[in-house]
């Protein structure tokens, strides 16, 4: 059965899902409002609703996620990201990075083929998670980091411009021009805080 231990649904505001990268949105469930940094991750079930909205929903017995140990482990997960990507973008190997640390949680997300019909009847070969539940919940958010590290164009891999933002976001734009997490979001802001400082 599909893991269903979050008990009531929370009135936090969610991590914003910009990125066009399962990394950049790892990286961004932490903000910046107003100078003050935001977590959104407070709680192990603040997690698990991150994951099922980036659609990591391994089917796992209901109570056998540690949520206290899913919360520290995401944390670390996400810091352990960051410091590697930010070293990737700064032009640096990442050498000095701490990858071994990913591969500790590549290494325990252990998987299986399995062949499976589609919703249209046909055959595919997919993968079935076999590990432990943390394992399953956090190992295909690692290898989205490991991906991006591996393969992933550095050039488009990029910072919010907004003095305020620190989101990050994968640039798939056509031109390769995108500034801003949302342009409905900070985009917008930094143009009416430009207009009204030309203005004043």
């Amino acid at each position: 059965m599909h893991y269903s231990g979050i008990q009531q649904a929370s009135t936090a505001p969610e991590a914003p899902l910009l990125g066009d990268h399962l990394a950049m949105d790892l990286i961004n469930t932490q903000a910046r409002s107003h100078g003050e940094l935001q977590e959104f991750w407070r709680t192990g079930d603040d997690v698990l609703r991150w994951l099922a909205r980036c659609g990591i929903t391994p089917e796992l017995d209901a109570g056998t996620v540690d949520l206290a140990a899913l919360l520290e482990q995401a944390q670390a997960l996400r810091a352990l990201a960051q410091q590697l990507i930010t070293r990737c973008k700064n032009g640096k190997d990442g050498k000095e990075g701490d990858i071994d640390g990913l591969n500790t949680y590549l290494q325990a997300y252990l998987s299986a083929p399995l062949l499976e019909r589609g919703a249209d009847g046909q055959l595919m070969l997919g993968r079935r998670a076999r590990a432990n539940a943390l394992a399953c919940l956090l190992g295909p958010v690692a290898e989205a980091v490991a991906q991006l590290l591996a393969e992933g164009d550095f050039d488009l891999v990029k910072q919010c411009e907004h003095p305020d933002c620190i989101l990050w976001f994968v640039d798939r734009t056509k031109a390769h021009k995108r500034r801003w997490c949302s342009m409905a979001l900070c985009g917008n802001r930094y143009k009416a805080a430009q207009f009204r400082k030309k203005n004043a």
